[in-house]
Order: structure tokens, then sequence, then C-alpha cells
């Protein structure tokens, strides 16, 4: 398995999300992996929002990677979002995008950020993984196409 189906849970994954834009997927994160991992909403909002001033966390292809480190938060935490409706995130290609995966690193892990930055990219620069990806309509099948990847 890889690291990134071995860090992302079935419950930090949420299809057809109802948002608009990229600060509604920060909230809703917040919502999710701040009340489940002794962390504030606002500091997940907080953090996420910093990183995507520095520059857009989107790809292109319709992925977006936002993340951003968390002090104090003991390990690293995935969460995969798929809005209803694709949305917009200052991608390099000006698509919007419909395949968000975010990720809450400890303050000081600069190797492990790397490392699953570099594996997430690998993952979505992959056609058959997006188009396997979209086709999942609940979590737990969600789950295993990332646990899956590679084939």
């Amino acid at each position: 398995m890889n690291s990134i189906g071995e860090l992302l849970a079935v419950e930090n994954i949420l299809l057809d999300l109802d948002v608009s834009h990229k600060k509604q997927v920060f909230a809703a994160t917040g919502q999710l992996l701040g009340g489940q991992h002794d962390l504030t909403a606002n500091q997940v909002v907080d953090a996420l929002s910093a990183r995507e001033m520095l520059g857009s966390t989107g790809l292109g292809a319709g992925v977006a990677v936002p993340h951003a480190r968390i002090h104090g938060l003991a390990q690293a935490k995935l969460a995969f979002i798929r809005p209803r409706t694709p949305i917009p995130f200052d991608a390099p290609d000006a698509k919007p995008v419909s395949d968000i995966i975010v990720i809450l690193i400890p303050e000081h892990a600069t190797d492990q950020h790397l490392k699953i930055l570099a594996e997430v990219a690998e993952m979505f620069q992959d056609r058959g993984f997006r188009e396997r990806l979209s086709l999942c309509d609940d979590a737990a099948d969600t789950l295993r196409a990332f646990t899956g990847w590679p084939e």
C-alpha cells in the first residue's frame, strides 16, 4: 500500500460536497479534521488559507492539493474532497477542480511533507487513477482507489 492510502481514512472522505469556492472547502476541512484531531477548525482554515495566499495549490487537470504545516499536530492527516460541481482554484490550466486532497503536516516534518506531495502529484498525473476515482460513488470505494494505486 502507498503512504496516501495509509494516511487517508474513510471518515475523511467527503463526496459531492456542496461548495462553490475554496474558502468553503477549507471551512469543511476545518470542521472535518479539526474536530477529529485535537485541532480547532480555525487552526486548519487559517493554515490552509495562509498557504494558499503564497500561491495556488491547484495542480491542473481538475486537481488541487491544499496543504499546510500545523503547529502541535502529532502526525500527518489527509482528507479527500470531491465538490458536487467543479470549483475554481486558480490552477495553472485555469480549469476548475473536482478532486481535492488536503494534507496537514506536523510543523517540522519536512521530509514527510515532500514525500507525500510527490506521491500525490504522481498519483494524480495518472489519468487511469483519476478516471477510476471519478467513478467512485462512496467513501469506501474512494479509499479502495487510493489504497490500490498503483494497480
